[in-house]
C-alpha cells in the first residue's frame, strides 16, 4: 500500500506532519522524529508491520505496541507519554504512532535534540536550542496547565482517582507509570507541578472544581415539545470531577428518553428499541468535555432533550481547516484544546486518540436506523444535534410522561411527507419568521444556491414552511416561517 492510500484511508490532512517508514524495527531512525515532532507542531509516524523482514504477525502486534511505547518512554527525556496504536488499512495493517507537540522542550532522544524542518528530521544546532528554550518561556500557558486554587491536601476526590486508576490501570502499566502514590501520579499526566494542582487535575480530580471555576457546570434540560422557549419537564445542573459528571448527564438522557416496543418479525415476543444511538451520544458528550473552552466564564456545555432530537452544545470551536461538512465524510487529527485532559479520558477508555469521534457518532447513528448526526460551528461554539428514530419509522408519539424512567409510547402507522435530513435541519432551527440569510446563517452554509435547491425549495414544496410575502418572492423583505402543516409535523415528533 502506497503513502497516498494511506493517507486517503487514515483521513489525515495536508497540513499536518506525518512521517512513513517501511520498517518498525529501525527503532532509532523513529525516536530521532518522534522527538522531532515533540520539539516542532506534533505529527504521526505511519510504519508498515514489517520487522527486521518480515510481516508482524496480528497475534504479537499488541505486545510491539506496548514494548515500542515503553522505549519511548524510557529513552526520550523529560518523559513524554506516546500512544501507539494498530490501523487497518484496505486488507492490511499499519502501526500509527501519535505525537504531540510538547509542552516541555526540548526534548532530546539518546541525549541528542532534534527538530522537524519540513520533511526532514535534523539535530538541533545552539540557536534552535536557545530558540525552543526561548518559547517555553514566553509561550501563554495553556489553562488547563495553569495553577488551581484547590488545596491538592483537601480538595481531590479520593473516590475519583481510584476509579480512574482501576479503569486505566492497563494503559498506565504499559507506559511505566506508578499508581501506589497519587499525587506522583498527577505528577506524571502532567496534572500536578511542584506540589500545586493545575487546572486540568482541579476538573479531572477535584471533589467540586465548580466552587472555584462556575463555568464547569453543565446544565441538562428536557422540554415538552421540540422548542426551547416551552416548558421544560426537567433541569439538572450538574458539578464535580469530569468523568462522573459525564456519566450523570448521560443518564440524564438516557431517562429522559423513551424506548420503541416492536414486535420483531420472527419473534411473539415484543423487542425494546432506544430513539437514540447510545454510542453517538456517549461520544458527542465526550467530544464536548474534551473541546470545550474552560477559560471562559460564559461557556459551557448545555445538553437539550426534544421529542424529536437531542442537542449538545459546547462552547468550544471546531479546529482550523474542520467544517461541519467535512466532519460527516472524513476523520481528521484531533486538534485538542485540553491535551491533558483528552490523556487522561483517553486512559479511561472514554475516547480514541485518533480524531474519528464524528466518524464513530455518523456510524452509530447509521446503525440505529437514525437520520445523520448534524454539525453547527457559530458564534456560540458548537452544537452536535443527534436526531430520533421516528423519521424512518413514520410514528407518532403523544405526550411522554414525565415518570422519570423509560416508557413505551403508542406506535400508530401514519402517512407522514418525505422529509430528507436536510429538511430535517431546515425545520429544526425555524424560530418564527428568518429571512433566507438568516437560515443560512444559522446552519454555517456558504453556498446559497445548494441552499435554496436542497433545502428551502423542498420544504416549501412539502409545505412544512412557507414565505411571509408569497406574491413577491423575490422581496428584499422575504422571510421564511413554518406552515400549520410544518408545526403538527414537528410537534408529533416526526423529526
Amino acid at each position: 500500500m502506497n503513502k497516498e492510500n494511506i493517507i486517503k484511508h487514515l483521513n489525515l490532512g495536508e497540513n499536518h506532519n506525518i512521517e512513513f517508514k517501511s520498517d518498525c524495527n529501525n527503532l532509532n531512525a523513529i525516536g530521532n522524529v518522534v522527538c522531532a515532532f515533540l520539539n516542532t507542531t506534533g505529527g504521526y509516524v505511519i510504519c508498515e508491520m514489517v520487522e527486521k523482514g518480515r510481516i508482524i504477525d496480528l497475534d504479537d502486534t499488541d505486545a510491539f505496541i506496548k514494548n515500542l511505547e515503553e522505549f519511548f518512554w524510557d529513552n526520550i527525556h523529560p518523559k513524554a507519554t506516546i500512544f501507539c496504536s494498530k490501523q487497518k488499512i484496505g486488507d492490511k495493517y499499519t502501526i500509527v504512532i501519535e505525537v504531540p507537540s510538547g509542552k516541555d522542550v526540548p526534548y532530546a532522544f539518546h541525549n541528542n535534540i532534534y527538530i522537524h524542518d519540513g520533511t526532514h528530521t535534523k539535530k538541533a544546532d545552539i540557536d534552535t536550542i536557545k530558540d525552543l528554550v526561548l518559547r517555553k518561556q514566553i509561550e501563554p500557558e495553556r489553562w488547563e496547565r495553569c495553577f488551581s486554587l484547590a488545596d491538592i491536601n483537601n480538595d481531590l476526590s479520593e473516590k475519583e482517582i481510584r476509579s480512574f486508576i482501576k479503569a486505566a490501570k492497563g494503559k498506565l502499566q504499559s507506559n511505566k507509570i506508578e499508581v501506589s502514590d497519587k499525587i506522583s501520579l498527577l505528577e506524571k499526566l502532567s496534572l500536578v507541578k511542584y506540589g500545586r494542582l493545575t487546572n486540568g487535575g482541579d476538573v479531572l480530580f477535584g471533589e467540586n472544581p465548580a466552587i472555584r471555576y462556575p463555568q464547569v457546570r453543565v446544565q441538562a434540560v428536557r422540554f415538552e415539545s421540540d422548542q426551547t422557549d416551552d416548558t421544560y419537564l426537567d433541569m439538572k445542573i450538574y458539578e464535580g470531577p469530569l468523568v462522573s459528571v459525564l456519566e450523570e448527564v448521560f443518564n440524564f438522557i438516557k431517562r429522559n428518553t423513551p424506548t420503541i416496543s416492536q414486535f420483531n418479525k420472527d419473534s411473539l415476543f415484543r423487542e425494546d428499541r432506544p430513539l437514540y444511538p447510545w454510542d453517538a451520544i456517549r461520544e458527542g458528550l465526550v467530544n464536548a468535555f474534551v473541546h470545550r473552552d474552560y477559560s471562559s466564564f460564559s461557556g459551557g456545555i448545555y445538553v437539550n432533550v426534544f421529542k424529536n432530537r437531542i442537542e449538545i452544545k459546547n462552547s468550544g470551536r471546531l479546529p482550523e481547516g474542520i467544517t461541519p461538512e467535512n466532519l460527516l465524510d472524513k476523520g481528521h487529527i484531533s486538534v485538542l484544546r485540553n491535551p491533558d485532559i483528552a490523556h487522561v479520558l483517553y486512559l479511561h477508555g472514554l475516547m480514541e486518540k485518533l480524531g474519528r469521534g464524528s466518524l464513530l457518532i455518523k456510524k452509530a447513528c447509521e446503525e440505529n436506523g437514525t437520520a445523520p448526526p448534524q454539525w453547527i460551528d457559530d458564534h456560540f461554539g458548537v452544537t452536535l444535534t443527534i436526531y430520533s428514530r421516528f423519521i424512518h419509522l413514520e410514528i407518532s408519539l403523544g405526550n411522554i410522561p414525565n415518570t422519570g424512567g423509560q416508557v413505551t409510547p403508542e406506535v400508530t402507522p401514519e402517512v407522514t411527507p418525505e422529509v430528507t435530513p436536510e429538511i430535517m435541519r431546515l425545520l429544526n432551527i425555524m424560530q418564527g419568521e428568518m429571512s433566507r440569510k438568516d437560515l443560512r446563517t444559522r446552519m454555517n452554509l456558504k453556498d446559497d444556491e445548494h441552499f435554496r435547491k436542497a433545502y428551502l425549495l423542498p420544504a416549501i414544496e412539502g409545505n412544512l414552511i412557507e414565505m411571509t410575502i408569497p406574491n413577491k418572492p423575490r422581496s428584499r423583505n422575504q422571510k421564511y416561517r413554518l406552515t400549520e402543516n410544518g408545526r403538527v409535523f414537528l410537534s408529533k415528533g416526526q423529526l
